[in-house]
């Protein structure tokens, strides 16, 4: 059985890549324009996120526009933002879950089987929602990459990582990490 020491970093952990994950949803930096070829532009930079998409120019202004139509958007961006709130959602769940049962709280009566039960499904329920995110960041990044070296783009209209994508792949993998610690609270039988 493990320690409230262990559980409560996996808590902690958990919670700061949840935090992560809404920060890396809400984010406009996504992807990036590429400076690539021979006319290369600087004065204006592009990025695109998962609602909206943002200019920033060399003067500093940032001038952003939320997408209009979902059915405009292509499926792929769809799936991320679903993939991503749900993510999120299944990771909150998996939190109020574990914290039930995590052996530092009250909840749950004394019956210290049935607590580390309810702390491992809280911990699983995480692992769910990180797997979640995990899988909408690698599979934008995957669709970044595969535009990047697609012939047919032309180079003004190519992009690379932005910072946002980043944020979320770490909210995602501390998410997992607190997951797997919590999901270690395996009860023993009753001696």
């Amino acid at each position: 059985m493990a320690n409230s020491g262990i559980q409560l970093l996996g808590f902690s952990l958990s919670l700061i890549g949840v935090v992560g994950l809404i920060v890396g949803t809400i984010l406009p930096q996504w992807k990036m324009s590429a400076y690539v070829g021979d006319n290369i532009i600087t004065a204006v930079a592009m990025y695109q996120g998962l609602w909206m998409s943002c200019a920033f120019q060399s003067t500093g202004q940032m001038q952003c526009k939320v997408y209009d139509s979902i059915l405009q958007l292509d499926n792929a961006l769809q799936a991320t933002r679903a993939l991503m709130i749900v993510g999120i959602i299944v990771s909150v769940a998996g939190l109020g879950v574990a914290c039930t049962g995590m052996k530092c709280t009250n909840c749950g009566g004394d019956d210290k089987v049935r607590k580390s039960r309810i702390a491992m499904t809280g911990g699983i329920v995480l692992l769910v929602g990180a797997l979640c995110a995990i899988v909408a960041c690698s599979w934008f990044a995957h669709n970044v990459i595969r535009a990047f070296y697609n012939p047919f783009t032309p180079v003004n209209s190519k992009f690379e990582f932005g910072a946002a994508i980043f944020i979320a792949w770490a909210g995602s993998f501390l998410d997992l990490l607190g997951g797997a610690m919590l999901a270690a609270s395996c009860p023993r039988s009753k001696q």
